[in-house]
């Protein structure tokens, strides 16, 4: 305990408890000699020299006592970043304590501990936390009314110790404000109900490290961490943040807390290192540890990586100093931004001028009843004191805050005005209230803690960079917080190597377009590359997995996207289809031609013997059928669909008719009129032949009615055949209708071929078997063919093979009954007399009764 005060504010002390850790030596607990008021101040030195004594800004006197050695620290060791923290509060307070806006009236005191033992920082917990007046912590059943020694801890400066501090502080909800502990855990309030900071918590500084490792595309690293809260809470968060963003952690070490440089631990994480075959290595340390490793990397020639830094390590020239460190690779690294405390270099040279003057150190051992003195302090000269560096720089900032912070949550307790501030008692929880509320400028940064107790701030993103022997770092970027975002210049980077290029770190290579990844092993980062079949392409999205495309489109194999699919019909200017037109037009022409060579002939003997009017029917029926083909060409449409193929069917099926009836016809004449005259002249007088062809069309219209109603043919598109193409079509050819319309003309052919087959003796100008046989013939062989090429075809050319089998049947019927029949009555007008048919007919009754 160091007590001290000021001729302009003795009138009335605010307690309030600020604690540090600015040397490493000896574990010194200071304590009250006489006055019942005191001024608590930052961590006690190693040999603590002539602490404050003389000091300026006003001091007039000072006592302490030693009253106790706890356990050694570092004997002989000296904390120059503890030093300048120790300033740092002790500035602090003393520009508040001389400031008329801020706490006017009121002086603010410190009481120091050395916390560099466990022991030690419960030993001073504990210390704090006794009663005013007592030596003792008393357990009450309302701590509201609990009135300690001190309202407000500044400090410990590390995690492992705030931690307990912080839980033997929260159920008298005193304030403790650290500037060094950042580990996410004392964000509960469950637990640490009243533990502030003002550095970032770990979970900010684990988020913007993702984003920078995701920000240079590296997905393969590994992870080393520190022993203690620090490190390994901070790797645990790292690692269930990173992996859901594809960030696989090749191999994950912690530094032990007795770790020494060269020891069988050490040796195998070195090794690990090197097998891991990563190119960045995120590194989150403390600075003690971090050293030990950093000793053992440059031991092991672990070189040529890129090495992430926490803000712990990321600008500390403790790790910089390391011999050899320079030639690791690339540092880059978080920390916390860098401010200047205005004036704090003056105040330390104040300070060690000051010491000059003071009594000489104590006999080490002794107990001493004057000031303690630390020889090095008392060694120190303006040239020869400890330069602050940029690690210290920005820790000393953050004590500057966190006293600021309790000043003013002290201004609004007490209700100051810009000239006096009211009395009364002060409790921890009252001041803890006041702090989380505290919103305010200082040095045009604004200093405010969130509902967990962080502060607001963001981080630097730096680079180390190292010109021969020295070394400096380069802020090439910053990351402000809530949301996290990250903004770089990579510019900046001077990175390891003799391209200056930014290095990969990943276990494979992306796959190229259109393949996607099946992994291997455990990590989802370390795959083989796999073309997308075809129809599939790959989401960038999912690497993984091959997504189908849309039905309206498609995809060849290793294909990144899909295309539209290519809309097919037989269009009118294929040449296929020009073939096929051209001779469905020749074919009606001939079809028109005969109708008017009959017509015109009618009476002859040829065209009575061919049916006489009868055949007028069955040529229009075949130009009907002839008609109906022009239906298969251009885009199918519902009128298409309808009629193409029942018109051809039922066309057909009326000439077969007529085919079949003129065949049975004239064997009933010449062969069973003369045995069988009852049914010769009943036939007759009924006009049988009309009635069939009438009841045949007619049975067939119904069926093509029925094909129509039931199994109605309309435009489909069609998607399973080609994988780039959408046929347009009708659903008729595997319809029941087609098949039962197909039937009843298959039975009217084998009718017509039976009919012809029994007639074929007759005379011969009336034997058409020859004739009816080959158009039949054609007939079969074309829907044969149809048939086979529909089982093994299937596109868009499959209504150009119907054509060509309808436009086969119909040329085949045709030739097969007219031309012959045409060729007589242009080319052999003299075989088309009566003369020539009787006499034929003559010589087909002597062959008769010669049988």
């Amino acid at each position: 305990f160091l007590r001290e005060t000021t001729a302009r504010k003795a009138n009335r002390l605010s307690r309030v408890l600020l604690q540090s850790h600015p040397f490493q030596g000896p574990e010194l607990t200071w304590s009250a000699c006489s006055s019942p008021f005191f001024i608590a101040g930052p961590s006690a030195v190693t040999r603590l020299s002539p602490l404050l004594a003389s000091a300026s800004q006003g001091i007039t006197s000072l006592q302490a006592c030693l009253l106790s050695m706890q356990t050694v620290c570092r004997p002989g060791s000296f904390n120059g970043h503890g030093y300048h923290l120790f300033q740092a509060m002790r500035f602090s307070i003393e520009e508040i304590n001389n400031s008329t806006a801020l706490l006017p009236n009121i002086s603010l005191g410190y009481e120091l501990y050395d916390v560099c033992s466990e022991s030690a920082n419960v030993y001073a917990t504990l210390r704090v936390l006794a009663q005013q007046g007592t030596g003792h912590v008393e357990m009450q059943r309302d701590l509201y009314n609990y009135s300690s020694k001190v309202v407000a801890l500044i400090g410990p400066d590390n995690t492992d110790h705030a931690v307990t501090t912080a839980a033997l502080l929260g159920p008298f909800l005193m304030p403790l404000i650290s500037y060094e502990a950042s580990s996410v855990m004392l964000s509960a309030k469950r637990q640490y109900p009243s533990f502030l900071r003002t550095i970032p918590s770990d979970k900010n500084q684990v988020e913007v490290m993702v984003l920078l490792l995701r920000s240079f595309g590296w997905v393969w690293i590994s992870l080393i961490g520190s022993y203690g809260d620090y490190g390994q809470l901070a790797v645990q968060a790292l690692e269930e943040l990173a992996t859901p963003q594809g960030i696989c952690i090749a191999f994950k070490g912690i530094v032990p807390f007795s770790a020494q440089v060269g020891d069988v631990r050490m040796q195998q994480m070195m090794y690990h290192l090197a097998q891991a075959r990563t190119t960045v290595i995120v590194v989150f340390s403390n600075r003690h540890l971090a050293r030990v490793f950093f000793t053992s990397v440059v031991l092991a020639k672990l070189t040529g990586k890129v090495w992430i830094a926490s803000e712990d390590w990321a600008i500390s020239t403790y790790i910089t100093n390391v011999p050899g460190i320079q030639g690791i690779g690339t540092v880059l690294g978080v920390a916390i931004q860098q401010r200047l405390v205005p004036g704090l270099k003056e105040f330390e040279e104040s300070y060690v001028r000051a010491l000059k003057g003071a009594p000489r150190p104590c006999p080490e051992g002794s107990w001493c009843s004057t000031n303690q003195l630390c020889r090095e302090c008392h060694d120190f000269t303006t040239h020869s004191m400890p330069v602050p560096g940029a690690f210290s720089m920005s820790a000393a900032y953050k004590v500057y805050q966190a006293v600021y912070a309790v000043a003013h949550g002290l201004h609004q307790l007490l209700g100051c005005t810009s000239e006096t501030c009211s009395r009364g008692p002060v409790y921890p929880w009252q001041l803890l209230q006041q702090i989380h509320k505290v919103n305010f400028l200082l040095h045009k940064d604004t200093v405010a803690f969130d509902d967990r107790g962080d502060p607001l701030g963001g981080y630097h993103i730096i680079a180390w960079d190292w010109n021969g022997p020295e070394w400096t770092f380069e802020v090439i970027g910053s990351a402000s917080l809530s949301p996290v975002q990250l903004d770089i210049n990579k510019t900046k980077i001077r990175w390891h190597g003799t391209n200056n290029q930014a290095p990969t770190s990943v276990c494979t290579s992306d796959c190229l377009e259109g393949h996607h990844r099946v992994v291997v092993g455990h990590h989802h980062c370390c795959f083989v590359c796999m073309p997308c079949e075809a129809g599939t392409f790959l989401n960038k999205s999912d690497l993984h997995i091959c997504q189908p495309c849309g039905k309206e489109e498609w995809a060849p194999e290793g294909s990144a996207t899909c295309s539209a699919r290519t809309v097919v019909f037989l269009t009118w200017h294929e040449p296929i289809s020009l073939v096929l037109l051209t001779a469905n037009t020749l074919l009606l022409l001939l079809l028109f031609g005969t109708t008017g060579l009959f017509a015109r002939h009618l009476h002859t003997p040829v065209v009575r013997s061919a049916g006489g009017r009868l055949c007028f029917l069955m040529l229009g029926s075949l130009a009907v059928g002839s008609c109906s083909l022009y239906g298969f060409f251009g885009e199918p449409t519902v009128p298409r669909c309808l009629l193409r193929q029942p018109l051809f069917s039922l066309g057909f099926a009326v000439f077969l008719s007529c085919l079949t009836i003129r065949s049975f016809q004239l064997v009933i004449i010449f062969k069973f009129s003369t045995k069988v005259p009852t049914f010769y002249h009943t036939w007759a007088q009924n006009h049988g032949a009309s009635l069939f062809v009438i009841v045949s069309s007619t049975v067939h219209l119904l069926i093509c009615l029925m094909w129509l109603t039931m199994w109605t043919p309309l435009p489909t598109r069609e998607y399973q055949l080609f994988p780039d193409l959408v046929i347009l079509e009708c659903t008729e050819v595997n319809s029941v209708g087609f098949r039962l319309t197909f039937t009843h003309n298959t039975l009217l052919s084998i009718s017509t071929f039976a009919c012809s087959y029994l007639g074929k003796e007759l005379p011969e100008n009336y034997n058409e078997a020859k004739c009816v046989t080959f158009s039949l013939l054609l007939n079969f062989v074309s829907w044969i063919a149809f048939f086979t090429m529909t089982n093994t075809y299937q596109g868009s050319y499959l209504p150009a093979v119907y054509v060509m089998a309808g436009l086969t049947t119909l040329s085949g019927s045709f030739s097969g009954y007219f031309l012959p029949k045409c060729y007589v009555i242009l080319c052999r007008p003299d075989l088309n007399n009566t003369e020539h048919f009787q006499a034929s007919i003559l010589d087909y009754t002597r062959r008769s009764r010669s049988t």
